[in-house]
């Protein structure tokens, strides 16, 4: 893994950092049917892997907190090394599979997803040393076990770095009420989609998004081909999607959506332009996934 001199880096992603293997198939199955694969393919995948490669490729100096186990291809993490990424809390952990997200995709472009969950699973694991925290001035927090990423939060904040939350998925099966409100009081940002911002606003015990807002100063909602709503002190900001030129596949577009705005999120741009780079990140990540 390649060595980072003490100088400083914009953001700490938690998340994970998973194999996605995709199967192409006709159609699904009905229950107690076999259908033929047509197609498999491995990609470096995990919210945290894709926010830092595209984060990375806009100019923002990014690293990782993820764990990783056996069986990991070599291939991927020469990836994120190639893309100046800061590994130095990624753990690989001995006698465990590496997270694994299979994805089978239909001929209309449906999907079915499934993960193991690998070391990932676990609330337990250590933290990196507080001198990687020290480089860093925020911390996103994205999928991954709701104990350790509180555990990870506290020391962020004791340490001066502000967070952004980001549960996605999860937020609907592994955060609970009482966990959540704790990441929320950390938070300065929440990421979702409209399914995942209606759920945070159930945990946080809110009727409304505007009640939603007086817990958390930023919530950024995207919405498909509606584009993305950002709401904050009272007022929204809205921006269209945009077309892209082919579709190739939307996993890992919400993530590619924050990596393009963190890029002018660091850059000092006002929220407009910011989720204006979101949008085009998201874009040319569906028509060309991983570049």
């Amino acid at each position: 893994m390649t060595a980072f001199p003490e100088t400083p880096r914009e953001l700490l992603i938690a998340g994970h950092v998973n194999v996605d293997r995709f199967l192409t198939v006709r159609a699904f199955p009905p229950p107690d049917r076999t259908v033929p694969v047509l197609a498999t393919e491995d990609r470096l995948g995990g919210p945290a892997a894709n926010l830092a490669l595209v984060a990375s490729r806009y100019g923002v100096r990014t690293g990782i907190v993820a764990r990783i186990g056996e069986g990991f291809p070599e291939g991927f993490i020469e990836s994120l090394n190639r893309a100046q990424v800061d590994l130095r809390g990624l753990a690989q952990m001995p006698n465990r599979l590496t997270p694994t997200c299979t994805i089978v995709v239909d001929r209309r472009g449906q999907q079915r997803t499934l993960i193991d969950q690998g070391p990932m699973a676990s609330d337990e694991g250590a933290l990196p040393p507080s001198s990687v925290f020290r480089q860093y001035s925020w911390l996103h927090v994205t999928t991954g076990p709701p104990g350790f990423h509180l555990r990870l939060v506290r020391r962020a904040r004791e340490l001066g770095l502000r967070v952004a939350a980001d549960p996605a998925q999860e937020i609907h099966y592994r955060w609970d009420a009482r966990r959540f409100r704790s990441l929320l009081a950390d938070s300065e940002i929440l990421f979702g989609n409209r399914s995942e911002i209606a759920r945070a606003a159930r945990l946080a015990g809110v009727r409304s998004l505007s009640r939603l807002t007086e817990r958390i100063p930023l919530v950024v909602r995207t919405e498909g081909a509606n584009g993305v709503t950002a709401f904050a002190g009272g007022s929204s900001v809205h921006v269209r999607a945009l077309r892209p030129s082919r579709v190739r596949t939307f996993v890992g577009a919400g993530d590619a959506f924050r990596g393009g705005f963190y890029s002018g999120w660091f850059a000092g741009l006002p929220l407009k332009s910011c989720l204006t780079a979101g949008i085009r990140a998201a874009s040319r990540w569906v028509a060309r996934p991983g570049e």
